[in-house]
């Protein structure tokens, strides 16, 4: 397929649909390197133009053809063929950060689920949907970040051999998603989906009725406060991983790490209203918890602690960013 982009100019399309659709994603990829940030962009779009498919405007036209279409486009970018012209730029990013397709594959896999499954019984089957949408994206991007191989020197010890910390990039993918369906709770209701898993309803004697209709009582709040620390726990094995990251891009994912868990924060200052109250984090918030990131970047956690708590946070906010 001919295109009438260059590979700099399919790239600045990728930055420009980052920028749109996932704000704080993009302040944190700003912290890297030019060469990684720039292939974080053609993932995040090759991601979102996946997404798109099941949740866009167009959605009601997709069927599993048309999934099985956009996977048959996938083996032939990865084949070196351009299928558009945000394609110039993943395949450009896969020539310089060689990528395993299965992830990608995996990620379409998740998109179908979506198609016949508005409904999740137990957390063992949001667990399976939110890595196929969410944690293959920690897999893919951590092939881009690249790990030290030398020395871990954000932790102070040094290693003989290289680990590549797969679990954790999963785990920070899982608690992200984990945190969109806490915050979209009352947008997903709206469309008829529920992605709490049912068990949990049950255990907290609230039902599918309850959440449709926005009931937010004792039973809610003590529901919500369960999955908020489900996804805090993934942010914590998350944060294990970072330390083994490359040095120029150990920065960017704790700022991303932080300013996301943070909405968690946010969702609990609403009182677990998510229903009519969108729970997001400011600017300004996320700029100031920046040199908090830097630290937890440069430094073993144990020695910046309490710094990062009494000097970058405020007395509200302190609790949560000592642990982030």
């Amino acid at each position: 397929m001919k295109t009438s982009v260059s590979v700099e100019e399919s790239y600045n399309l990728c930055r420009q649909l980052t920028a749109k659709f996932a704000k704080t994603f993009y302040l944190g990829t700003m912290l890297m390197p030019p060469d990684k940030r720039r292939a974080i962009w053609a993932i995040y779009a090759w991601c979102r133009r996946t997404d798109e498919l099941v949740d866009g405007s167009e959605a009601t036209m997709t069927t599993p053809d048309t999934l099985d279409a956009w996977e048959q486009n996938l083996e032939l970018i990865f084949a070196g063929h351009c299928q558009d012209t945000f394609d110039i730029a993943l395949i450009d990013t896969l020539e310089h950060f060689p990528m395993d397709i299965q992830a990608f594959r995996d990620m379409i896999a998740g998109q179908r689920m979506d198609l016949y499954c508005s409904r999740y019984n137990s957390f063992d089957e949001l667990y399976l949907y939110c890595y196929r949408v969410a944690g293959t994206v920690g897999l893919m991007s951590t092939m881009v970040i690249g790990v030290d191989g030398v020395e871990n020197t954000a932790s102070g010890q040094h290693f003989h051999s290289v680990y590549v910390p797969m679990a954790e990039a999963v785990a920070l993918g899982i608690a992200n998603q984990l945190t969109n369906i806490l915050r979209d709770v009352g947008e997903d209701a709206r469309r008829g989906r529920i992605y709490l898993p049912l068990e949990d309803l049950y255990r907290f004697n609230y039902t599918e009725s309850d959440l449709l209709n926005g009931v937010n009582d004792e039973r809610w709040q003590n529901l919500m406060r369960f999955q908020i620390e489900r996804a805090r726990e993934f942010y914590r094995k998350a944060e294990h991983g970072i330390s083994f990251l490359a040095s120029d891009a150990r920065f960017a994912v704790w700022a991303a790490l932080i300013h996301y868990s943070r909405i968690l924060d946010q969702i609990e200052h609403n009182k677990y209203n998510v229903f009519s109250q969108r729970a997001y984090i400011s600017q300004w918030q996320k700029l100031c918890s920046l040199p908090a990131a830097w630290l937890r970047s440069r430094f073993p956690d144990g020695k910046i602690r309490d710094c990062i708590s009494q000097d970058f946070s405020s007395p509200q906010e302190s609790p949560r960013m000592r642990v982030k």
